[in-house]
């Protein structure tokens, strides 16, 4: 449909997630108006990432050296640790400025139909931060669908006979939520997580 050059572009853009074709499109002609300079930025910082970021070798977390950030702050609390299933959620829990523990990234949550078991999370890679960092507590963080569930559960049975205190986000309705916008799933977590005033 377009020259060689652009279409490809436009193939390799709609396969991010998120972007249509159409968008795609719109993205390509874009860089195609753009001042070089300003597309070249682009590129060369693409190329950065993918050469310089790694994963965490304690947390699994994306950085640029052997440790992130994170694991290496030594006012940090090594004693908590915070489970999520991919690297982008961490972002998501330090904006609200309340957790001070570190992190471990499972790569997914468990999914049978997905073909995503236990060996494919790093399950392993947590027991033996639970044994080898004297973790107290573990606040499981995995999204609140089935699969984030199950894999909640999975933790939980794998951590307690080690004495490790094992929680879980709570879920329910959102602040300034309408109760008539709850759907009933939600709502029966809100009344199951409800705390005493």
């Amino acid at each position: 449909m377009f020259e060689p050059p652009i279409q490809r572009l436009v193939d390799e853009l709609a396969r991010l997630p998120g972007i249509g074709r159409k968008s795609a499109q719109r993205l390509a002609f874009h860089l195609l108006n753009t001042e070089e300079a300003d597309a070249l930025r682009l590129a060369d910082a693409i190329v950065e990432m993918r050469r310089s970021v790694r994963l965490c070798s304690r947390c699994f977390n994306v950085t640029a050296d052997e440790e992130c950030a994170i694991c290496r702050d030594p006012r940090r609390d090594p004693s908590i640790l915070c489970v999520v299933e991919r690297a982008q959620d961490i972002p998501v829990i330090e904006r609200t400025g309340t957790f001070s523990g570190r992190y471990h990234v499972l790569g997914g949550a468990m999914n049978p139909i997905a073909g995503i078991g236990v060996e494919e999370l790093r399950m392993r890679e947590l027991v033996g931060r639970v044994e080898t960092e004297h973790v107290a507590e573990v606040i499981v963080a995995t999204n609140p669908t089935l699969e984030g569930d199950t894999t909640a559960m999975y933790i939980s049975r794998l951590l307690k006979p080690a004495g490790v205190r094992v929680t879980r986000l709570a879920s329910g309705l959102p602040v300034g939520g309408d109760l008539d916008y709850a759907d009933e799933v939600t709502l029966g977590r809100a009344l199951d997580g409800r705390k005493e005033l």
